[in-house]
């Protein structure tokens, strides 16, 4: 286990939000044995407007320096995690010639630099371990520019260009051939870095698992007049509505619970017509567990196409943790899941998935479940993850000896 070092986390994201994020659970494992400094996904300028006006969750008081930028917050893992805010940056989204989007970029970089460098200071935090949380875009200005004992990219999730156009992939591919290792979450997209990078390691999406196995159910829900298949998480772009609205349809005696953000209005204006369809706001993570544990069936209905073949969703690990069956599309390759879960390619293989799942639902198969999971905690994919990162510095060292 990765033990005594400093590592300063570059993220992508909030540490604080309606959904565990792997990257949170993971620095918050590691800092058990290491000081850990996480850095807030860099707001803009357009992020402080709008949360002035109330249209987003950005810590306008933390990036304006009106509070505190730097905080210490405590983890469900028993550790600190030193948690800092940078001041605000341009937007460059919008900006369609690439000089000008690098010159922006690298302003941008300029200011999150000398920031973070004054906290790591005061943090006494030397020589740290970079490790980018898929933010591609600050790795690649910031490579050698804070004396960094290694660079680490932690990619989650493949690069889509509905945002950024085809700038993301150019510039994931070009920051994956500079650094010194890569972690990824899936197979797929460890085949896919290992053509820019020859140092790449696969750490899968895991599960709290005492927080979830705390809630499992220990049999069926045998009394139950109407059975529920639940779904936990943002209905997006990604969604299969088709497979998802042939399954309502088919299951009139079934509700379906969809609880998250809904980010693809079409399939809610959808499914809304069916009565036994119900939509419920994002949950904290720590009520995840309870609502889950009352479902008859999880699913995970995700459109089988090339963004989605490089997902190892996250709560795959939550539904089994709980001891609910759960039927997914094939959209990425899981073998590691073919004996615990159900897969399905068509309408009627999703259908039949989910009654086969709820039909044949025992105590054995709850228990399987939840022992499946078990191995999957994120205290063992931390492991994994700091290995993976000895081995980076081990390897460093030599070929400097």
């Amino acid at each position: 286990m990765l033990k005594n070092e400093n590592i300063l986390c570059v993220s992508y994201t909030m540490w604080e939000g309606p959904y565990t994020k792997s990257v949170v659970q993971l620095m918050s494992l590691l800092a058990r044995e290491n000081k850990v400094l996480f850095a807030e996904y860099p707001f803009t300028v357009k992020d402080v407007i709008w949360g002035l006006m109330g249209k987003n969750d950005a810590p306008v008081m933390r990036i304006l320096g009106w509070k505190k930028r730097l905080e210490t917050k405590q983890t469900n893992f028993g550790s600190e995690v030193y948690n800092w805010v940078a001041p605000p940056v341009f937007p460059t989204n919008f900006i369609k010639n690439e000089r000008a989007f690098r010159f922006l970029n690298e302003l941008n970089v300029w200011i999150f630099r000398k920031s973070v460098q004054r906290v790591l200071r005061k943090l006494n935090m030397p020589n740290v371990i970079n490790v980018n949380a898929y933010n591609c875009y600050f790795g690649i200005p910031l490579i050698g520019r804070l004396n960094e004992k290694a660079n680490i990219y932690y990619c989650y999730d493949g690069m889509v260009t509905d945002r950024h156009g085809n700038r993301a992939l150019v510039m994931d591919e070009e920051f994956s051939r500079k650094v010194d290792s890569v972690i990824v979450t899936s197979d797929f997209l460890k085949n896919e870095k290992l053509a820019w990078n020859n140092r790449v390691d696969t750490v899968k999406n895991g599960v709290d698992f005492q927080v979830f196995c705390a809630q499992a159910k220990k049999i069926p829900h045998q009394n139950r007049k109407r059975k529920k298949v639940g779904y936990i998480g943002s209905v997006d772009q990604r969604f299969d509505l088709e497979k998802v609205e042939y399954a309502i349809r088919h299951l009139p005696e079934v509700d379906f619970e969809f609880v998250g953000d809904v980010r693809n209005a079409i399939v809610k204006s959808i499914l809304s017509m069916y009565p036994n369809v119900k939509f419920l706001p994002p949950v904290a993570p720590n009520d995840v567990p309870k609502l889950l544990s009352d479902c008859d069936a999880g699913i995970i209905p995700y459109i089988a196409d090339d963004i989605n073949k490089n997902v190892y969703p996250l709560k795959l690990n939550e539904y089994l943790a709980v001891g609910v069956p759960v039927v997914l599309t094939r959209f990425a390759k899981l073998t590691e899941f073919e004996e615990i879960a159900s897969f399905a390619s068509t309408d009627e293989e999703f259908l039949s998935s989910i009654k086969k799942e709820i039909e044949h639902d025992s105590i054995e198969r709850i228990a399987a479940r939840i022992e499946f999971a078990k191995e999957n905690s994120w205290e063992n994919r931390a492991k994994l993850f700091g290995d993976a990162i000895e081995r980076t510095i081990n390897a460093y060292f030599l070929a400097f000896c």
